[in-house]
């Protein structure tokens, strides 16, 4: 009872290297691919903010993905950092219970959003005249409060039947508190129940995954009849994007956790991690920004406003 009673105190994270060097080289990496998700989601944020030419549904639905995307990215890397850093593997109990919440809120929100993201996209392209009645203000607010109330409580449960088991062991062989990687470490029965509750996660995820690949067939389906070419090219901008960032997302996750246990490498398994935990959150804002002209022309409005308010006082004072 001792040994158990250690075992749940804190938990000993995936070691990148004993030598200072490359210690020193994995965090280097690892807060450059921070810096660019926190700066690029935050970008997001602060330009659909700031700017009321960008309050429709669309990018309201984008404003929260980016959200999304930032609480990912600050739930694994920093502690992973930190104990690169300092030289160090310990992650406290508590530590570890709120990683395994908020990465489960976070990126069940991001594949609830990613999900109503495609509705928006068939709407407005393939009923393009009823898109304002269909996706009115009301029902995006609705949509994204049913999406976090959802991620919300399956985050409670799934955390909570995670620790509901007995660790045998706290050696976690990934870089942030992965639940396969932490069953494997218990001794009890009840595991089985949370990979029961696994199974049924992931049935979820390929109902949502299947209802976007039938809605984005739907919506090729209506850009192959559209006789303008750069109407068909600017329809499929807005989409192929979102098609990739979803692929990426769910195929990387669900080989993480539905496949069964087993005996795989972890390099392989830290690669994964980083695929779904990591470049998503880091992309999104690069797919959704760099081609998009709204926004573009949003950070242009918003550097000239600067740039005038910055030489108005000059005026008044010469004046």
């Amino acid at each position: 009872m001792e040994n158990l009673t250690s075992f749940t105190s804190e938990f000993l994270l995936l070691e990148f290297s004993r030598v200072q060097e490359l210690q020193i080289l994995h965090f280097l990496v690892f807060l450059a691919l921070y810096l660019t998700a926190l700066m690029g989601n935050l970008f997001i944020i602060v330009i659909i903010a700031i700017d009321y030419r960008l309050h429709t549904p669309m990018y309201f639905f984008l404003m929260n993905l980016a959200i999304c995307d930032l609480g990912t990215i600050c739930v694994t890397v920093p502690k992973s950092m930190f104990n690169s850093l300092m030289n160090s593997r310990l992650i406290s109990y508590s530590e570890c219970v709120s990683q395994v919440f908020f990465l489960l809120f976070f990126e069940t929100s991001d594949l609830i959003i990613l999900t109503i993201m495609a509705h928006d996209r068939h709407v407005a392209i393939c009923s393009p005249l009823q898109y304002e009645v269909i996706m009115n203000r009301e029902a995006c607010i609705q949509m994204v409060a049913i999406a976090w109330g959802i991620s919300l409580l399956y985050a409670t449960l799934h955390t909570g039947t995670t620790f509901s088991v007995t660790f045998c062991s706290n050696a976690v062989d990934q870089f942030f508190c992965e639940i396969p990687r932490l069953l494997k470490l218990s001794c009890s029965n009840l595991y089985l129940v949370e990979v029961g509750f696994l199974a049924l996660c992931a049935g979820a995820v390929i109902g949502c995954f299947s209802f976007i690949i039938a809605t984005y067939v739907r919506i090729f389906s209506a850009v192959y009849r559209i006789p303008s070419v750069l109407a068909q090219q600017k329809a499929l901008s807005t989409c192929l994007p979102h098609l990739l960032v979803v692929s990426l997302l769910i195929s990387t996750g669900l080989f993480v956790y539905a496949r069964p246990p087993s005996n795989i490498s972890s390099t392989l398994d830290l690669l994964l991690a980083v695929l779904y935990a990591i470049v998503p959150p880091m992309l999104n804002p690069f797919i959704y920004s760099m081609r998009n002209k709204e926004i573009q022309t949003a950070l242009w409005r918003l550097l000239n406003l600067k740039h005038f308010s910055n030489t108005t006082p000059r005026l008044v004072t010469n004046c």
